[in-house]
């Protein structure tokens, strides 16, 4: 590698470039004042085998460097050392002595840097003492890998599932197979991934949301278990170092820069099962943290121009996202740079769609304020390449923006957490939420129809990674976050949640038969509801966290599958499926409209009644939902009309005898299902319904969901 040639090389594409005779190099500072490019041999090699300067009058080209290395090979190691400034004051932090990471490094070495930083590491800001040399003294430091993006698809491309007809599952990727439990050959890995799409194509799944898979640093977190002494991990991954990267530790090969293909072997396998791949994507912060963290890439190549920093003292960074800094997503450059990498995610890497954590924050301007027009939310939306891509926001921060049914423009999807709440409380049984909870299933037009939007802009879940499992929203009144080393400070203290009598698990048959029942319906009604369902990976099965509603640090058999319950859970797991089955089945579930009045014929898409079959008093309903679904209003791919359905849903703490609507002539109510059946016969499945002995009544048990089909 000494006898490597350079030429001044080209300011873009911007990362490395791969071509037939070598690699271009190309980076972003507008304040550097050299940058110097440094070649390894081995992954392991703390000193650069050979080291190349960037001078302003050759490498540059506005406020690109840029240099070409004549020989270099796809899969070499590197890293880059930048001068400029060092002045915190006015935003600079520039160090040559510091290791940095290239920005748009394609995949990184496994190597942690929290891991081995030396002990004590700290920065002393009050006296601006800022140590920034220290990193450079580790043993061990991530080196950049050179990617060849050249790969066999086999004809794959994106699948761009409509929204009306996804089925999303949100999962870890690590977890969904690290325990021993799952039986595959590489637990914890893209690998292991592709050996369960078979369970997630039996179920039903349409679309998988991973939990990040950028690069991050799993040792960021310092905290202890003090149960057991263990150093706690950043399990979740909401702390990117690098945003073109897929996680080098998720891979089963371990050599440099083989996750990019195992990613794509895994990508390339969900798509020939006919799943969509989305990430959960972190633009709003880095692993960098305050002005007490660590320089990894974007301090050390422009710190003031991609993070919001405090007008008059630059030194110290703007925290709207409450992990230490904030990225300046509305800059010019920051944009082009986040533009970039969705492209490179989707053109690259065939994703079908994003997650965008805390995404308010995309919504601020440069000087930190909440725009109603920002430039960046703006441009993702009408971006020719993104154009068939899903757009989720979770749209709030953790600096008080909070943008539910207002976040930006007519495309972008929404975590709903008011249909989490509404439906958490109604079937908890609280007293008058029967009108908020109409109003979740029925797709909830008071919160999307005054933007344009649509029902299924509507991401409707009952939990996430964020909180409880289902499971622990029927096990615990309480969080119980102790293992995670802050006292039980953390998580959220609203859970909307109750345990039947009980704290955890119970041996009770009495208390648990009342949890499965209310899984099942929780399950049901966000599979009939109106908008995109989000099922969190595991509640099929009854997965718990042991009441721990905040474990992103978790890293072991808390946060893992445990896939023993889904032989032990085997009936819920099917009564999943065949919820799942009948929102397929039956478009007047995922209707891509709001619900209209009376049309020609006098027939109303939906109809709410009381349970003596009268119009409902919204200001005093309370624990009795029922309506009916005009099959009329909905048709399949081929034209044709769906049938009508009759819901009720029953909150009280006894049984209702419900009035039935008269059915067309010629048919009559059949139970398709009711969540107070036991075992699989809870859902009937197609074609096997059940004709009622009645067609006047029904009786609807305590704590039950209904549905009801005219055949």
């Amino acid at each position: 590698m000494n006898n490597l040639c350079v030429s001044s090389g080209k300011a873009y594409p911007l990362g490395t470039n791969v071509c037939d005779d070598g690699v271009n190099f190309a980076v972003f500072s507008r304040h550097a004042t050299s940058i110097t490019l440094e070649l390894y041999e081995n992954e392991n090699d703390v000193l650069p085998c050979v080291s190349f300067r960037l001078t302003p009058e050759n490498n540059r080209t506005g406020d690109v460097w840029h240099i070409f290395v004549h020989g270099l090979k796809p899969l070499s190691l590197y890293t880059y050392r930048v001068a400029g400034p060092f002045s915190p004051s006015e935003g600079h932090r520039f160090d040559e002595k510091q290791i940095l990471l290239d920005p748009r490094a394609k995949a990184l070495t496994a190597e942690s840097i929290f891991k081995n930083l030396p002990s004590g590491y700290t920065v002393i800001q009050d006296k601006m003492d800022i140590e920034l040399e220290k990193p450079n003294k580790l043993k061990k430091f991530p080196k950049c890998v050179v990617i060849d993006d050249k790969y066999d698809w086999d004809g794959d491309k994106p699948l761009n599932i409509p929204l009306s007809k996804a089925i999303i599952y949100e999962v870890h990727l690590k977890g969904f197979t690290a325990s021993s439990t799952s039986e595959v050959s590489a637990p914890g890995t893209y690998r292991g991934m592709i050996e369960k799409i078979p369970y997630l194509k039996k179920l039903g799944i349409t679309s998988v949301e991973l939990l990040p898979v950028f690069e991050f640093d799993e040792n960021e977190n310092g905290n202890t278990n003090p149960r057991t002494g263990e150093r706690l991990k950043n399990y979740w991954g909401y702390s990117t170092i690098s945003f073109f990267a897929p996680k080098a530790s998720y891979a089963s090969d371990k050599a440099p820069g083989a996750c990019v293909k195992e990613f794509k072997d895994m990508v390339k396998a969900f798509h020939k099962a006919g799943i969509e791949v989305i990430l959960d994507v972190v633009y709003n912060h880095t692993a960098e943290g305050n002005e007490h963290g660590v320089t990894l890439n974007f301090r050390g190549f422009d710190n003031s121009i991609f993070y919001h920093l405090v007008n008059d003292h630059k030194e110290y960074y703007m925290n709207y996202s409450g992990c230490g800094n904030t990225v300046n997503c509305n800059q010019p450059v920051v944009s082009a740079f986040i533009l970039s990498s969705l492209r490179y995610w989707v053109t690259e890497m065939h994703i079908d769609g994003f997650r965008f954590d805390l995404a308010s924050i995309l919504s601020r301007g440069q000087n930190g304020e909440v725009l109603r027009w920002a430039p960046l939310l703006d441009q993702i939306d009408q971006d020719p390449i993104l154009h068939n891509t899903k757009i989720i926001s979770e749209p709030w921060d953790a600096g008080g923006a909070y943008q539910v049914g207002s976040f930006f423009g007519d495309r972008w999807c929404e975590w709903n957490d008011r249909y989490r709440d509404d439906i958490r409380k109604f079937w908890r049984g609280d007293d008058f939420t029967a009108t908020q909870a109409a109003t979740r299933m029925a797709g909830s037009s008071d919160i999307y129809a005054g933007s344009g939007r649509k029902p299924y802009h509507s991401i409707n879940y009952i939990s996430c990674h964020d909180g409880f499992s289902l499971n622990d929203v029927v096990s615990y009144c309480n969080k119980h976050n102790e293992q995670n080393g802050e006292e039980n400070r953390d998580g959220s203290d609203n859970n909307n949640s109750y345990n039947y009598g009980y704290e955890g698990i119970s041996q009770n048959v009495k208390i648990e038969s009342r949890r499965l029942l209310q899984i099942k319906n929780f399950i049901l009604t966000l599979l009939i509801s109106q908008g995109t369902p989000m099922l969190f990976g595991g509640d099929e099965m009854r997965r718990t966290q042991g009441g721990n509603n905040n474990a992103y640090c978790q890293d072991n058999e808390i946060s893992w599958f445990n896939w023993l319950l889904a032989k032990e859970n085997a009936s819920l797991v099917e009564f999943t499926r065949r919820a799942i089955a009948i929102r397929k089945k039956h478009p007047v579930f995922r209707r891509t409209d709001f619900f209209r009045g009376a049309n020609n014929n006098g027939i109303a898409d939906i109809c709410w009644y009381t349970r003596e079959g009268t119009i409902p008093d919204w200001n005093k309903i309370s624990h009795f939902l029922a309506f009916r679904l005009s099959g009329a209003c909905a048709q399949d791919d081929e034209g044709k009309s769906d049938s009508d359905f009759y819901i009720m849903a029953n909150t009280d703490i006894h049984d209702v005898v419900a009035i039935l609507p008269v059915v067309p002539k010629g048919q009559q109510w059949y139970r398709l299902a009711d969540t107070s059946v036991p075992g699989e016969d809870s859902i009937r499945e197609e074609g096997n319904e059940e004709a009622l002995p009645s067609q006047k009544r029904y009786v609807v048990p305590s704590s039950s969901l209904v549905v009801l089909i005219a055949k």
